[in-house]
C-alpha cells in the first residue's frame, strides 16, 4: 500500500462525538466491503467533510486496488453524496 489509511484528519477508535464524517465502501455489486478493505473494524471518520474528501482524494487509486468500486460519504447517519464511482 502507497497511502496510509490513516490521514490527519482521521481519528482511531477513540473517536470523540464530532467526528461524524465516515466513508462507506462499495465494491462493483454494491455491497459493503468497508470492513473487508480495513480488516481492523475501523470506521473511517473524520472531524469534517474537508478531511473525508481531502483524505478519498490521496486513497481513492489504493481503494480500487484493494476492491473498492464506488464510495458514498455520510455524515451520522446521513446520506451526503453517493455512490460516487472511483474509476474515471
Amino acid at each position: 500500500m502507497t497511502h496510509s489509511m490513516e490521514p490527519s484528519g482521521y481519528l482511531s477508535e477513540r473517536s470523540s462525538t464530532s467526528a461524524t464524517w465516515r466513508w462507506q465502501l462499495l465494491d462493483a455489486a454494491g455491497a459493503d466491503i468497508s470492513d473487508a478493505v480495513d480488516p481492523s473494524g475501523r470506521e473511517l471518520r473524520f472531524t469534517s467533510q474537508g478531511d473525508a474528501e481531502s483524505w478519498i482524494g490521496e486513497a481513492w487509486r489504493q481503494l480500487v486496488e484493494d476492491g473498492v468500486d464506488a464510495v458514498t460519504l455520510f455524515e451520522a447517519d446521513r446520506e451526503v453524496y453517493g455512490p460516487m464511482s472511483l474509476h474515471a
